[in-house]
């Protein structure tokens, strides 16, 4: 209740429309509806909307309304936009974990683990190319709070970098190709969902030509690269990328 009323008192200083302050008893009566709900029925409306309206030209009072809260409530879940935005990144990344880990306790090649990791990604976002189009601008501002590059989407790269980690415990590879593969795979994925945005042909047919045309190559890369000449190779590499802050420095010991 305290953050009605501050929300409300947010609205009469910044010159909100007296009927924000007349939303106050529906903003109220919400109080009994569970957090949970209410949060999921604004975000699952916003990305709606997002989908439907694009995100620059929809607004957190357009989404109150189609969700049917206060405006002050809407804020009171999602601070800004962009708060709804990396909740649906959460969201998006919390379902592929569980669909990615459903299918990778089945046996199955590397080719057809890394395969399925890539194609059930394409599938989840498959309604989501004009959202995830606006927000790829955003990429070359690691400042910003949705860019895929920046310290607040840190967690969700890890997250999506340690399903690629799941997929290669089967295999036999060299402890530092274990640590560099991950974040290699992590990469193409992101050159994948780039070309996708582009993809107009039916069910992305050419997004999923090229994931299963770079799955394969990737494997034959992988092979190649755990062989023993290569070594100084893959440990100047793991060096660059740490000296760059891209992996974390630890000791560690090459088997091979």
């Amino acid at each position: 209740m305290c953050a009605i009323v501050l929300n409300v008192f947010k609205l009469r200083r910044t010159g909100g429309r007296t009927q924000d302050l007349a939303d106050l008893p529906a903003q109220a009566s919400s109080a009994s509806e569970s957090r949970g709900t209410a949060r999921k029925r604004i975000l699952d409306t916003a990305i709606r909307m997002f989908r439907r309206g694009g995100f620059d030209e929809t607004t957190m009072r357009e989404i109150a309304s189609e969700a049917g809260v206060a405006l002050g409530l809407a804020y009171y879940y999602f601070p800004s936009k962009e708060a709804l935005v990396m909740a649906y990144y959460e969201r998006v990344q919390s379902l592929h974990s569980v669909v990615a880990r459903e299918n990778l306790v089945q046996p199955r090649t590397l080719k057809d683990r890394l395969g399925m990791l890539f194609q059930t990604k394409l599938d989840i976002l498959a309604d989501d190319r004009k959202l995830l189009g606006a927000l790829f601008r955003y990429a070359g501002n690691p400042e910003h709070p949705l860019s895929f590059l920046g310290h607040a989407t840190a967690p969700l790269r890890a997250d999506c970098m340690d399903l690629f980690a799941e997929a290669l415990v089967p295999e036999r590879l060299p402890e530092d190709l274990r640590e560099l593969a991950p974040l290699l795979l992590w990469t193409l994925q992101m050159g994948v969902l780039l070309y996708f945005l582009y993809d107009s042909s039916p069910n992305f047919k050419y997004t999923r030509k090229l994931v299963d045309g770079s799955v394969k190559m990737g494997v034959g890369l992988l092979v190649l690269a755990r062989l023993p000449l290569l070594r100084p190779a893959r440990r100047n590499l793991l060096g660059l990328l740490q000296e760059a802050g891209l992996m974390p420095q630890k000791e560690m010991e090459v088997r091979i």
